[in-house]
């Protein structure tokens, strides 16, 4: 029925879900936990995944940025920091390190022969 979660959520209204969500409330409605270790395991999985996610997509379009900087100067400034990212999401085993190496070895292959 429209307006109810759909999947193993039960009978939660979305109206009401939102609702506990903003005032703070820790509601778990998909996982099913037996301790609480796994209560907040279960919280901090959340938050990890949601800032690599925004880490990643901020690196992406810093990337995007410089591949189409069409002045050399500009783009020499940016790489650097581009780079940086790069290593940062690698060593967090965001990305693979031998895609940070190839990323890494494209831009600055491409910012040279600008």
């Amino acid at each position: 029925t429209p307006g109810f979660h759909p999947g193993n959520r039960g009978s939660i209204p979305l109206r009401a879900t939102r609702r506990l969500l903003k005032a703070g409330k820790n509601i778990i409605l998909d996982k099913m936990a037996n301790h609480k270790s796994a209560l907040k395991r279960i919280r901090r999985n959340e938050e990890v995944r949601l800032r690599n996610r925004y880490q990643h997509k901020t690196t992406r379009n810093a990337i995007k940025k410089l591949r189409n900087e069409s002045d050399k100067k500009k783009a020499n400034a940016l790489l650097p920091s581009v780079i940086s990212m790069i290593d940062k999401l690698a060593k967090r085993n965001i990305i693979h390190n031998n895609k940070a190496a190839n990323l890494k070895s494209k831009l600055t292959k491409m910012v040279n022969t600008l």
